[in-house]
């Protein structure tokens, strides 16, 4: 088609191969398999001069708006490879929202300023909701117990401290086990949330029973009720320069050592965007890896 209007415009085989970069054996080529396409001549051969026959001139306006619609698409996809325009949507725990999200975004924005980021900081379920509907391509988490439908890739390591009002007795300590914080009134995440379900089995394999106080919705709030002098509590590490400017008293705990992934969550069939493999790669410190045969389902190691 471009070879069709090349030659249309130019009236000349000669000038329309040099144009195109190529012969004019292969130009009349192009056009011949144009006219068997369209089931007729387009030039008319008896002239002297390269001229279109009625059905030729018709159609030459209707092939440049064609190759005018396609160099747009064509523009516009190559564009969006080069990461010149393109949206990168994401679900992220506050916990990640807050504490390491912004340094990541602004140097992703830095790379890639015209891309558009939609962001959602929401609780962890809500992060697998919204990545298994597919409302965003990523998502990043505490890696989830139940990886169905997902895909997982790990980015860090994370592992619960303890959290304590400044001057409490347990504070001069180096280290904590669970059973001393079950000694105090204790400040834990709503039941439900992942992080509730891991204090708790904590406290239960200390063989201690928690003295539980009040719950609350909020890593940020658990730090801001422990900072009032309420009591104590258990927060990922995560958190801790969060809970350090809350004025905290940061800790390890231990007895048992509770860790966990923090990682990026996508769905487990189909490719990502551009943008999102770009900051996939930023997150996790390279490109996205095929899954080793000794992987666990929906994990990348």
């Amino acid at each position: 088609m471009r070879a069709f209007v090349t030659a249309a415009r130019t009236r000349s085989l000669a000038e329309a191969s040099a144009q195109l970069h190529i012969s004019q054996p292969a130009l009349s080529v192009a056009i011949r398999n144009l006219e068997s396409a369209t089931g007729g001549p387009l030039f008319n051969r008896d002239s002297r001069q390269l001229a279109l026959t009625p059905e030729g001139r018709e159609f030459l306006d209707r092939a440049e708006q064609l190759l005018r619609t396609w160099d747009q698409s064509l523009d516009a996809i190559q564009q969006r490879f080069r990461l010149q325009r393109g949206q990168l949507s994401l679900a992220v725990i506050p916990a990640f929202a807050f504490n390491r999200l912004p340094d990541l975004l602004a140097r992703f924005h830095s790379l890639h300023p015209e891309i558009n980021i939609l962001l959602e900081d929401i609780v962890m379920e809500r992060v697998l909701e919204a990545v298994l509907e597919g409302r965003v391509e990523l998502g990043i988490s505490f890696r989830p117990d139940d990886l169905a439908g997902l895909e997982f890739v790990p980015c860090s390591g994370d592992r619960f401290i303890a959290v304590l009002p400044p001057g409490h007795p347990l504070a001069r300590r180096k280290s904590l086990h669970w059973a001393d914080l079950a000694t105090e009134p204790f400040i834990a995440m709503n039941r439900g949330s992942a992080v509730r379900r891991r204090t708790d089995l904590a406290f239960e394999h200390s063989g201690k029973t928690v003295r539980l106080l009040c719950e609350a919705n909020q890593l940020s709030s658990i730090g801001q009720l422990v900072n009032g002098g309420l009591g104590v509590s258990a927060v990922p590490s995560l958190c801790e320069s969060q809970m350090r400017d809350c004025g905290l008293k940061c800790l390890p705990l231990s007895e048992p050592v509770v860790a966990q992934q923090v990682g990026v969550l996508l769905r487990s069939r189909g490719d990502i965007s551009a943008p999102a493999q770009a900051f996939l790669e930023l997150v996790t410190g390279g490109p996205r890896e095929q899954p080793p045969s000794s992987a666990q389902p929906g994990e990348r190691k």
